[in-house]
């Protein structure tokens, strides 16, 4: 999917909700961009059934960044019971 996110000044995160069909609470969750992110963070996270929510983090103590439009990956991964 295409994400464009909002500008995100120094320490600034923003939060997007994708649909993951299968997705639960618990599941291991990925997510990338394909654009170029030095100082951009992303984190993943199983957050219902179906939703993987992600948030990009900017952790430029000092620069503020707008990607533009870029594709989002996002993955999950069932646990392993051992």
């Amino acid at each position: 999917m295409s994400w464009d996110m909002p500008s995100l000044a120094p320490s600034a995160t923003s939060l997007l909700d994708v649909t993951v069909p299968s997705a639960r609470q618990g599941d291991i969750a990925h997510a990338a961009l394909a654009s170029p992110t030095r100082f951009i963070e992303l984190d993943a996270f199983a957050w219902s059934n179906n939703t993987v929510r992600v948030m990009a983090r900017n952790i430029s103590p000092t620069a503020t960044f707008d990607l533009g439009a870029a594709t989002l990956s996002v993955t999950t991964k069932k646990r392993r019971l051992p």
